[in-house]
């Protein structure tokens, strides 16, 4: 279902036939490396939070993770991620599938500047084994987000 959400959100700039549906997992970092053909720190890993009574996801470059003393100077909380059996209640795809896009209504969008050193990325569409190419520009572009921020170290 949430495969489906994400590609008629890409209909409507006809991009619905560039996402990637492969055979093999591609529910984390180094499996979608895998199976794309890249870097892992070219997945643009999709991490949901709660910030107080709302969620938020974070779009990040693969190899970075949260910094938690920036993330708390930036949303003036501590990080506190979504738990594994709420993240599709809640954002609308499943662990593993988690993106930007089709996202349940009232969710913000952040990019870290950790994916800014890419010309793509490659995050995934709403389901454990998909995911699309595209240029920093075009994730801004599809993705809405509130804002770029700087929240995570390099691995």
């Amino acid at each position: 279902m949430s495969l489906n959400s994400v590609k008629n959100y890409f209909k409507q700039y006809n991009m619905d036939t560039h996402i990637v549906e492969f055979p093999v997992s591609s529910a984390t970092v180094e499996l979608a490396a895998q199976a794309i053909g890249c870097k892992e720190q070219e997945i643009a890993k999709t991490m949901s939070f709660h910030v107080g009574d709302e969620v938020i996801v974070i779009v990040m470059a693969g190899d970075a993770r949260i910094d938690n003393k920036k993330y708390k100077s930036f949303f003036h909380k501590k990080a506190k991620m979504l738990h594994g059996d709420e993240v599709e209640s809640l954002t609308g795809h499943p662990v593993g599938g988690v993106c930007p896009f089709g996202l349940k209504e009232g969710i913000k969008v952040y990019l870290d500047e950790s994916l800014e050193r890419f010309d793509h990325v490659y995050p995934a569409c709403g389901s454990p084994n998909s995911a699309i190419k595209l240029t920093i520009p075009e994730l801004e572009k599809y993705a809405h987000q509130e804002s770029w921020i700087d929240v995570t170290d390099i691995i």
